[in-house]
């Protein structure tokens, strides 16, 4: 199990995210950032939009997926 926080993946707070895989971590920030923004809190609104918006523009999310999931596999 492997932690990131919400503001590693673009997100503006350090809750911790947990998970077994890249693919585990990046669906609890998904639901962190739905979570937030759904309890009223608009610091998380621009990455709640960003990660919406993130696949209609399928290279540059390849891009932040590659990074992200080559952060997950060097953290501890």
């Amino acid at each position: 199990m492997k932690t990131m926080t919400c503001h590693q993946l673009g997100g503006p707070c350090e809750a911790p995210l947990l998970g077994e895989t890249a693919d585990d971590v990046i669906k609890a920030q998904n639901r962190h950032l739905k979570d937030a923004v759904k309890a009223g809190d608009t610091t998380h609104e621009p990455a709640f939009q960003e990660m919406k918006a993130r696949w209609r523009h399928p290279k540059q999310a390849m891009g932040w997926y590659s990074a992200t999931k080559k952060e997950f596999a060097e953290l501890a």
